[in-house]
């Protein structure tokens, strides 16, 4: 079964909703007439405030940490979806201790209280570009092994594998997506992450990009639109498989995304190139067949389109404006 709205689902709540993908993730649910509690920090601005007068929204602001906040978005929900993460890849190492205390016991707390309130089932949104650590084979199979270089992979297995120990203990559904790089509509352009977001920004705001390296390394790019479908057709899912690659199926260089965004622009991107940095993993590229077999889910937006979307959303002179 692969129809969320067939699950007799009542209420869907939505870790970390007021974010870029939860805020995308809140609209679709709302527009196929589910209710929906978007869970987030206390006086978070939402990135899209376009849910806020829907009679079948609710926010419920707290701490991701604290149990009893947990308990109480919990309350009266069917799913839940886990887009929650406290710490970034690239300066998880820094504090390791916060990001275990944050993101794995906070899971724990939350998947102790699912289990009190008789939730029906959790999406996990984890992390495709981290978990695997270098790849072995290109692209890469949800079945290659797991050696993250970073604690914030690290800790994203753990979660994974609390799902399963909760499945196994207590019968909890779950489905985890190890995503790709996730780009698009809201996305913050001058944040630290997002290599598409940060440097469409700086095309657009005349500025110089600086790469890490000659621009050869290759990543997995997948518009938002894509990620919210996979989201969406996880939930309704109920089948053997709990672990699913979501993500373009496709590479594409930094000097590629560089080419690609002067032509969705028309503007010429300034590029300056610094010495690569040795944890950098020179390709990595998700195999979605399983996906594709499993979920009948496969990614409808092309890199071009969904370069051009993003562009034509931000305009040429609303850039900074836009977050």
């Amino acid at each position: 079964m692969n129809d969320l709205n067939e699950n007799a689902v009542k209420r869907c709540l939505v870790l970390g909703g007021s974010g870029f993908i939860g805020s995308h993730l809140v609209d679709e649910l709302l527009k196929r007439g589910l209710q929906v509690r978007c869970f987030d920090r206390p006086h978070v601005k939402p990135v899209s405030a376009l849910h806020l007068g829907n009679a079948n929204f609710e926010l419920c602001e707290g701490d991701f940490v604290s149990e009893a906040d947990i308990a109480r978005a919990l309350d009266g929900c069917d799913i839940c979806f886990h887009l929650v993460s406290t710490t970034l890849p690239q300066s998880s190492n820094a504090d390791p201790v916060f990001d275990v205390e944050s993101n794995v016991m906070g899971s724990v707390r939350l998947l102790h209280q699912a289990v009190k309130h008789g939730l029906k089932k959790i999406v996990f949104v984890s992390s495709g570009g981290t978990v695997y650590g270098i790849p072995k084979e290109v692209p890469i199979r949800e079945t290659h092994p797991t050696d993250p270089l970073s604690s914030y992979g690290i800790t994203k297995l753990a979660i994974e594998k609390y799902l399963h120990l909760h499945k196994v203990l207590h019968g909890l559904d779950y489905t985890i997506l190890r995503l790709a790089n996730p780009y698009g509509e809201r996305q913050r352009i001058n944040a630290s992450q997002g290599a598409v977001a940060v440097f469409l920004g700086k095309v657009l705001r005349g500025e110089t990009v600086e790469i890490w390296g000659d621009g050869s390394v290759v990543r997995d790019y997948i518009h938002i639109a894509d990620v919210v479908d996979a989201l969406v057709t996880a939930a309704g899912f109920s089948g053997n498989e709990h672990i699913f690659n979501i993500g373009s199926g496709r590479g594409h260089s930094l000097n590629e995304l560089l080419d690609a965004i002067e032509a969705a622009t028309g503007r010429k991107a300034e590029r300056r190139y610094l010495p690569g940095r040795p944890f950098d993993v020179p390709t990595s590229v998700l195999c979605i067949e399983r996906a594709r077999q499993a979920l009948g889910w496969s990614p409808k937006v092309g890199f071009e389109e969904g370069l051009r979307r993003f562009s034509d959303w931000l305009g040429t002179s609303a850039g900074e404006d836009r977050h």
